[in-house]
């Protein structure tokens, strides 16, 4: 006999972090197809120290400081750092049902 484990529905981004990473990275529109939550900032989307800095900024500004990445960045070794994902950063925003 075997378990049959249902599927989950892909994750998605949320639109609102999509918008703020194009604008933090200062990309094209259809860069935001890049921007998946298994996306690491670093090696996939290609985020510099600069752009790094304004998403934090861009975050902090529409959703508090609880939300900017800095603080969740701080504590990380280089590896940490590499590995740091779009859904790591998602999961730092409040539900979209508490705003």
């Amino acid at each position: 006999m075997t378990d049959h484990v249902p599927s989950l529905p892909p994750a998605r981004v949320r639109p609102d972090l999509v918008e703020l990473l194009v604008a933090a990275a200062d990309a094209p529109p259809q860069w935001a197809a890049l921007v998946t939550p298994q996306a690491r900032l670093d090696a996939d989307l290609m985020l510099d120290e600069c752009e790094l800095a304004a998403l934090d900024a861009l975050l902090t500004e529409r959703f508090g400081s609880a939300a900017g990445p800095a603080a969740l960045r701080a504590g990380l070794d280089l590896a940490g750092l590499e590995a740091l994902t779009v859904a790591d950063v998602q999961r730092l925003l409040p539900r979209e049902a508490d705003r």
